[in-house]
């Protein structure tokens, strides 16, 4: 490693996030070789990585790594929604069964030093008995049992036993919060695309996003600069789902519970919004992880909170705005104005207890 600059190899070379990474692989003079390995060329235009077109399920991924003599392995060829591959069984195949190909090739790759894996907070799931920030270390209640966070799951199974067993490898879990950002397409962002935006009524869950930035920038940073563990990568700060709808400008359609199941799968076969069954649990009880360990042990701090990630995505997505945030937040701050007048005296210390947690949440 000494006299010679870094070798990498990226699965799923064909997302736009992977691309990304690539690219600023390819402008590091500390990166010697770039390959990127998937079965649909990149659209993105790369000058110095090669593509490699295998199938992760083959075991014949083992001579890539071989033939490529890599010493850095970054698996991003994860698939998140069952839509994009044709089914979720192929979808399982894909993740799963490629995953456990992979990994049981770099396990017998001498030249091999660095893996990094991309995961998902979504391992911890999302239920009311959730801590309010998740750890890393954490065991949740309700562990995920089906869709992306469960093959995502089983993902981080293989790479902690590949880990086991060649402890001199350097073995990074970055545990990537919800992404959002220009040319990223998920649920979510679908999600806030729609002319109108349902949800659950009595639930307000707490959000957590990553900007694609910072996505990227963190798998650069397990790239170049080697830190073994994991860790959860997303925006400081949370916002509220109510919140969310009010920035992107949308009408918020509250319907019962019962009723989200049916409208999920309308969307599906609608082709709008591939949700799955853990996505909608997400729509109830949120989740949030805690970033200390990424800012302080990692050594990464993320350029965009919560917040702002949602306001980038929305601004370069073009997302069109039923109505004017601004406008609903003066209405309201004119409301409690109202309210403040029409309150006895001896209430008016608790109406300006209500418009300051209100200013905080807007």
């Amino acid at each position: 490693m000494a006299d010679r600059g870094r070798r990498v190899l990226i699965t799923g070379i064909a997302n736009p996030v992977s691309c990304t990474l690539a690219a600023r692989l390819e402008a590091d003079e500390g990166v010697e070789y770039v390959a990127g390995v998937d079965l649909v060329e990149p659209d993105a235009p790369l000058e110095r990585t090669e593509f490699i077109r295998a199938d992760l399920r083959s075991p014949l991924v083992a001579k890539v790594i071989e033939s490529t003599r890599v010493d850095t392995l970054v698996h991003l060829g994860i698939t998140t929604t069952p839509g994009q591959v044709g089914g979720r069984s192929r979808m399982k195949e894909l993740n799963v069964i490629g995953s456990m190909q992979l990994l049981a090739a770099a396990q017998k790759a001498p030249r091999l030093r660095n893996v990094v894996v991309r995961s998902t907070t979504a391992v911890y799931g999302s239920h009311y008995r959730n801590p309010s920030l998740i750890t890393e270390d954490v065991a949740t209640d309700a562990p995920p049992r089906s869709g992306y966070a469960k093959d995502a799951t089983e993902v981080e199974t293989y790479a902690r036993g590949l880990s086991r067993r060649r402890p001199d490898l350097t073995m990074t879990i970055l545990r990537l919060a919800n992404t959002v950002g220009p040319t990223v397409e998920t649920p979510l962002t679908k999600y806030f695309a729609l002319p109108v935006v349902p949800t659950v009524l009595g639930y307000d869950p707490r959000l957590q996003l990553l900007h694609e930035d910072d996505a990227v920038g963190a798998l650069e940073r397990a790239t170049v600069d080697p830190h073994p563990g994991i860790y959860n990568v997303a925006g400081p700060g949370v916002i509220y789902l109510s919140q969310a709808i009010r920035i992107a400008g949308k009408v918020a359609v509250p319907l019962a519970r019962p009723l989200m199941p049916w409208l999920a799968g309308m969307l599906r076969q609608s082709g709008r919004v591939d949700f799955a069954a853990d996505q909608l649990q997400f729509l109830l009880y949120g989740r949030v992880g805690d970033i200390t360990r990424l800012r302080e042990r990692f050594g990464y701090e993320p350029r965009y909170s919560t917040r702002e990630a949602l306001e980038a995505f929305i601004e370069s997505q073009g997302i069109e705005r039923a109505i004017d945030p601004e406008a609903v937040t003066a209405a309201e701050r004119e409301l409690l104005g109202v309210l403040r007048r029409l309150r006895p005296t001896g209430d008016t210390a608790a109406a300006e207890g209500t418009a300051g947690a209100e200013e905080v949440r807007t």
